[in-house]
């Protein structure tokens, strides 16, 4: 440790998401320079995340924060203030210690992601770089974008079964093409719900929110969106989709798509998902089945093989075991890495590193309660994501991290290279 890579405070803040709910935020103080990260929070969440601190009671429908940013200023700023911002293993174990519980149940998820952001930011000050070349100095490649359109479940009250609708530039040439193309997608949907009356308003991440009768009618709509916009579905743009299973689950173990009054069982579910990807050009399905249903996950993951990723958001909740787990179960084949769901950055690239080291595909994901903060963004150059997916191409807290890989794209000039369809995953190149 150099003196300019000394932790000389840590404090803790409360803010706000984009969600008008309470957030923490945490700055790191070196000599160098400082470092600050804020917490987002997730809408629909796996039973296994790392836990999101809120005070409960009735303030804010409780989720104020006060006890996280608390914890903040007392255990973990007294733990942290004099270690090494250069070693993030050594901090992100520290904060593991400190809390001393499973899940950061006692200080919290929230408080210990904003540190640990916040600690990698304070680093890349402190070597003058920022924080994606701190993280990889020859990290090039630009991640294959997801971008919502339409969102639905837990997003939209549920006014559309599926969580959200995506769209992936698969043959753009370079990130801001990727970019084009998907601001003029979204204009054609608009466009397209606007003629028929099917505007109902805008989802959490800045997807429209569409009034649609069925879910099929979501994906043609889609498919219309993207030849309105003069392109190829699935040469040129592939469909995404994630699924959210787990809201759809009834007591019975049943799945039920509310807006068609219709109720599946195991099978009958995995049908109607096939009957979508062979109908649609779906190239990622996430959490088709409930992050309990491990069975339907193999069914699914068996059925298609290579041809689609299919995704554990809920089922793997950013967890390296269980990244193992289902390469050894075959229950999936990409993982989604939300560095909140894990509680630090080291848990988070430990995933990572598992779904490398499984074959697996990767997507840096950022969740629907979101900020300015646009660390996520780096994260992705710098782990070299395949993926990465943090809302739809409007909203501030969605442009922001949108508009940092464009700097970073411009920032490597020649030597930047878009990961295209590559990015589905390492079966690409097969």
């Amino acid at each position: 440790m150099t003196a300019s890579t000394e932790i000389t405070s840590v404090t803790g803040h409360r803010r706000w998401d984009s969600r008008a709910r309470p957030t923490v935020e945490v700055v790191v103080r070196t000599p160098a320079g400082t470092g600050r990260a804020l917490a987002p929070a997730g809408a629909s969440t796996g039973s296994g995340e790392a836990v999101d601190l809120r005070d409960g009671g009735e303030a804010f429908g409780g989720k104020d924060v006060t006890r996280a940013v608390a914890g903040v200023n007392g255990d973990i700023a007294a733990a942290l203030t004099g270690m090494d911002v250069a070693d993030q293993a050594a901090v992100d174990a520290r904060l593991e210690e400190v809390d001393g519980e499973a899940g950061f149940a006692r200080l919290g998820g929230n408080a210990a992601v904003a540190a640990s952001m916040a600690v990698a930011q304070a680093a890349a000050v402190a070597h003058g770089v920022p924080l994606w070349r701190h993280l990889d100095p020859a990290a090039a490649r630009l991640p294959l974008p997801e971008i919502q359109i339409f969102g639905g479940g837990a997003h939209a009250h549920g006014r559309l079964d599926i969580q959200d609708l995506l769209v992936v530039p698969l043959a753009a040439g370079s990130f801001r093409e990727a970019f084009d193309w998907t601001v003029e997608i979204h204009r054609a949907a608009g466009r397209w719900l606007d003629e028929r009356g099917r505007l109902a308003g805008v989802a959490e991440e800045g997807g429209w929110w569409p009034a649609f009768e069925s879910n099929a009618e979501a994906l043609e709509a889609l498919v219309a969106a993207i030849e309105g916009a003069g392109l190829v579905p699935g040469e040129q743009v592939g469909i995404s989709l994630d699924i959210a299973a787990t809201q759809l689950v009834g007591s019975d173990g049943s799945y039920r798509l509310t807006r068609e009054d219709r109720t599946y069982d195991r099978d009958g579910w995995g049908e109607v998902l096939l009957g979508w990807l062979d109908r649609f050009p779906i190239v990622s399905i996430e959490d088709p089945f409930a992050e309990d249903d491990p069975a339907g996950m193999a069914l699914l993951t068996a059925a298609v093989g290579d041809r689609v990723q299919v995704v554990g958001d809920d089922f793997l909740v950013t967890d390296a075991e269980r990244v193992r787990a289902a390469a050894s179960d075959r229950t999936a084949n990409t993982v989604l890495v939300k560095p909140n769901q894990a509680g630090t950055l080291t848990r988070a690239k430990a995933a990572l590193d598992a779904a490398a080291e499984a074959g697996f595909g990767a997507i840096v994901s950022a969740r629907s309660g979101e900020t300015e903060d646009v660390t996520i963004s780096h994260l992705a150059v710098g782990w070299g994501s395949g993926g990465f997916k943090v809302g739809s191409a409007t909203r501030g807290e969605r442009t922001a991290k949108w508009n940092e890989l464009l700097r970073i794209e411009e920032n490597l000039g020649p030597s930047a290279r878009y990961a295209g369809r590559a990015g589905l995953g390492p079966w690409q190149s097969r």
